[in-house]
């Protein structure tokens, strides 16, 4: 039961750094780097309280957050995707297995168009120019969160005895 609870715990604390990550890049469209290396640094403490195994477990983990960084910094380089999305999806992928990640991408994409069609709409109506600075850090956090739901659900029921 405690190994539950640690466990719960650190999807919290998961849950809160992505808060932060969507607040942050609401109001200065800027994810902070101590922000991505925290989560990343939190992912060992987390496949170690789930006990997962060197092979193949932490290294499908690894190779997921490697896939992510190759193909998300080609993006960037394009300049199709901000360096700080790169980095925070990066370690949430650390973070999730390949199927859950992969949910998070398909809830990701739907999130931002409905948040780029409503920035632009708003931004174009309202200060009459078409550069939209869309913080999609947003859609991030925002389909992390909804990934993590039943994690967080379990953990509170678990906490509270409902």
């Amino acid at each position: 039961m405690q190994g539950n609870i640690f466990i719960y715990g650190l999807v919290g604390a998961l849950a809160i750094a992505l808060l932060i990550a969507a607040f942050t890049d609401i109001r200065r469209r800027q994810i902070d780097n101590w922000l991505n290396a925290a989560i990343a640094l939190g992912a060992p403490v987390y496949w170690w309280a789930q006990g997962l195994s060197v092979w193949p477990d932490v290294a499908i983990q690894l190779a997921l957050a490697l896939v992510t960084l190759v193909v998300l910094a080609g993006l960037f380089a394009y300049k199709l995707m901000g360096g700080g999305d790169v980095k925070l999806l990066t370690a949430l992928a650390l973070w999730l297995a390949p199927m859950t990640f992969l949910k998070l991408l398909v809830v990701m994409s739907l999130l931002g168009g409905l948040l780029t069609i409503l920035f632009a709409a708003w931004h174009y109506t309202v200060t009459r120019r078409r550069d939209a600075k869309i913080p999609y850090g947003v859609a991030i956090a925002s389909s992390g969160l909804i990934t993590l739901a039943p994690v967080l659900e379990a953990g509170w029921r678990s906490v509270t005895g409902a």
